[in-house]
């Protein structure tokens, strides 16, 4: 069992979607039970799924928990791609989410790898 809470991933991914949850509030309300509530279950299910993971019976369960979080930040990046693409919003805000998400990513793909 991994403190889910010392792992800088988790902690980046929490930042990550308070970041999102601020900025989904620049986005107009057209878009309220579409695409912004896709981009916040997203968001929350990162750091959601790495804690249920590092709860769990042993590295294979943590493993796969660790796989539906890092699905989540492609999901994610999908949809904010989706948000520059549409111009619903500048295109610098969304950059640096997807640099957020790019490391996350990167972070939890590693840290796997070194858990099997």
């Amino acid at each position: 069992m991994h403190n889910f809470e010392k792992l800088l991933f988790w902690q980046k991914s929490i930042v990550l979607a308070k970041n999102v949850y601020i900025i989904c509030q620049e986005i107009s309300n057209d878009e309220k039970y579409g695409l912004i509530s896709q981009i916040k279950r997203s968001a929350v299910s990162i750091p959601s799924n790495i804690a249920e993971g590092s709860g769990r019976n042993g590295r294979k369960e943590f493993n796969h928990f660790l796989a539906v979080a890092l699905g989540s930040a492609f999901e994610l990046q999908t949809q904010l791609i989706l948000v520059r693409e549409l111009n619903l919003l500048p295109e610098e805000k969304i950059n640096a989410l997807l640099s957020e998400v790019s490391e996350i990513q990167r972070m939890i793909y590693s840290f796997k790898n070194n858990l099997k």
